[in-house]
């Protein structure tokens, strides 16, 4: 059995935000959630490190995961990555299990796939990239590909720098192994940090077999800073657009388009140019046409767009909702509404047309309230649904009606002004000349 460390205490400043680096999101889905994640399907004794702003993660933790055991690192007395799992006495963070895996929470793209190679090994051990540009990286050097010596960049000379073997940041240690060398880590060096790699130094010395365990470079990519969250972004949607297309799901310019982790398929679904797919979406037997805007809703058996948009809590079934159309919190059951219209906190029948320019107002200035609308039902253009408002079945509303009070089933409702004409009303406007 195996126990997982995650490292999350640091400040991430080269985000430059407030927000803390770990909590900054991939495809809608905090970072350090993908590792929690990676954690627990290896894991059952999972341990988080955290210190900056650690309330405010821990909250955010705690709403998704069950389980995590908290530390808070003792940043006074012990820094640094050696420091971040040591106790009052330098002793390591008791673990249930002897084999002990220790991570950062900042790399969102590791799988349990990439970390078998380092799971897989019998001996404490280190995982190892060769990058063509090692800049950033602990230097690792290597003897017969055995880890003979680890220097981080800060304290590396010149010629330690032009290694390309770096130190990926993840670690496979018996709990032996920490519980004899973390007591003997010190802070002399040029940050004044207790250093996970030194321990590497402290078992070499002694004879220690350290295995050098090559990964895959990709998954494995640190998020220091907004450049580098967004290129994890790009490699995250291009593994979710894959996912997708294996599952059947037709993608016309893939790179143009933008789904997170929440959103699912079932059925023949096609998504067209520029859509954007967001939070815990369910995109079933539909088609989302050009640059049509999905959150956190669910699409069936219809077709949406182009230039839609469908916001939270939308559940859109056996319909066709057209251009420049925002729904909101809206039930529709075998609708129509083609195009130019607002349809927010309501419920719409089937059979029901909803014109050009249609407005569901649902709010007053101070609460949003509902609108119901029968089976159906056909809404002339460029009217007005003052909500709350029930329309009962089988109704006709007149082009550019508001309608303020609940119509009966089987009705026709209009409110307009008479309509007047002025003979030679144009030419006493427009004077001849």
């Amino acid at each position: 059995m195996l126990s997982v460390i995650i490292l999350a205490a640091g400040k991430g400043t080269r985000m430059h935000s407030s927000l803390p680096k770990t909590l900054h999101t991939i495809c809608g889905e905090p970072m350090l959630f993908y590792i929690l994640e990676t954690a627990f399907s290896i894991s059952d004794d999972v341990h988080l490190v955290l210190y900056h702003q650690q309330e405010r993660i821990k909250e955010a933790v705690l709403e998704r995961f069950k389980g995590v055991i908290f530390h808070t690192q003792i940043v006074e007395k012990y820094s640094g990555t050696g420091g971040a799992i040591m106790q009052e006495d330098k002793t390591p963070i008791f673990t249930q299990h002897e084999r002990v895996l220790i991570l950062n929470a900042d790399m969102p793209l590791i799988t349990k796939d990439a970390l078998a190679p380092l799971l897989e090994s019998q001996n404490n051990a280190i995982g190892i990239l060769h990058l063509a540009d090692p800049k950033g990286y602990g230097r690792v050097v290597l003897e017969d590909y055995q880890v003979k010596k680890i220097v981080e960049e800060k304290d590396a000379n010149t010629k330690e720098k032009t290694i390309q073997s770096v130190n990926a940041g993840v670690y496979g240690f018996e709990r032996g192994f920490l519980e004899k060398y973390l007591p003997k880590l010190h802070d002399q060096n040029a940050q004044k940090e207790y250093y996970l790699t030194d321990l590497i130094a402290l078992g070499i010395n002694e004879n220690e077999t350290i295995d050098a365990i090559f990964l895959e470079e990709e998954c494995f990519l640190g998020v220091n800073s907004q450049t580098e969250r967004a290129k994890a972004e790009e490699i995250m949607l291009e593994r979710l657009r894959k996912n997708a297309m294996d599952l059947g799901v037709v993608m016309q310019l893939p790179n143009s388009i933008y789904l997170e982790k929440g959103v699912s398929f079932k059925g023949e679904c096609v998504l067209e140019q520029g859509v954007r797919l967001s939070g815990n979406c369910l995109i079933e037997n539909a088609r989302i046409k050009a640059y049509s805007v999905i959150e956190e809703s669910q699409i069936i058996n219809s077709s949406v767009g182009p230039f839609a948009h469908a916001r939270p809590k939308s559940v859109i079934c056996n319909s066709h909702v057209g251009n420049f159309v925002e729904t909101k919190n809206a039930k529709l059951q075998g609708a129509k509404a083609g195009h130019l219209s607002y349809l927010g906190d309501c419920e719409i029948g089937k059979n029901t047309n909803v014109g050009a320019g249609v407005i569901t107002c649902n709010y007053d200035g101070k609460k949003k309230h509902q609108t119901i609308i029968g089976e159906n039902v056909f809404i002339g253009s460029d009217s007005q649904l003052v909500a709350p408002i029930n329309i009962g079945s089988n109704v006709l509303i007149g082009s550019g009606t508001t309608i303020t009070k609940d119509i009966p089933s089987g009705s026709l409702s209009l409110s307009r002004a008479p309509q007047t004409n002025i003979e030679n009303g144009y030419f006493k406007f427009f004077k001849k000349s």
